[in-house]
């Protein structure tokens, strides 16, 4: 069992030990943190790196209660979810493979969502789908301190990049600003489509 904490389109490191796990489990008893893959992932345009980030209400902002991720709402007053497709469309949508997955990524930003961790669980799925992955998940019902599993819940933080060097692939503006590595999960999605799982 390898465990990891659902992720908003998660970044590529994230999805390379996904796909080497025989199963996975993922964390919902975490708190909250800001600036974390929780709630965020990076894209490429044409300007560099471009941060997604979804919105969310805090209903303890202010206290010294802290929130479970779990229990975040997100915030669909800020039409992030149009934002974030027009984001999407305006970087990759002359990339090889972005009309191959055009219908199922609708589906995610058609669909009214009330928890964060929805979004994340069906970002995953998607992800899966696309790979033409079959791995089931289970899902903590309380917070493990310590596990004797593989334990890769860091992989959501932001600052923890890989600290290997990783190969790279063709991007769609990498004439202009070079190689970025671990992006979302998305970026080598749309450049590799169905090879993607070999790059991993």
């Amino acid at each position: 069992m390898s465990l990891f904490i659902p992720t908003y389109f998660g970044p590529i490191s994230q999805y390379t030990e996904i796909i080497k796990s025989d199963t996975i489990t993922f964390e919902m008893e975490d708190n909250f943190q800001k600036q974390s893959y929780r709630n965020r992932c990076y894209i490429y345009n044409s300007n560099g790196k471009q941060l997604l980030n979804i919105p969310v209400k805090d209903k303890n902002k202010g206290t010294s209660q802290r929130k479970k991720t779990k229990d975040l709402l997100v915030d669909n007053d800020a039409l992030w979810q149009d934002h974030h497709l027009k984001s999407l469309q305006t970087a990759y949508r002359t990339s090889p493979f972005y009309e191959f997955y055009e219908d199922d990524l609708l589906k995610i930003f058609n669909k009214k969502y009330t928890f964060l961790q929805d979004v994340n669980i069906d970002t995953h799925l998607f992800i899966m789908d696309a790979l033409q992955v079959s791995l089931q998940y289970t899902k903590t019902e309380e917070y493990l301190v310590t596990t004797t599993e593989q334990d890769f819940r860091e992989l959501v933080d932001v600052k923890n990049q890989p600290k290997k060097t990783t190969d790279t692939y063709i991007q769609m503006f990498d004439d202009k600003h070079g190689f970025i590595p671990n992006l979302s999960f998305l970026d080598l999605l749309f450049m590799e489509g169905p090879n993607a799982i070999s790059y991993l």
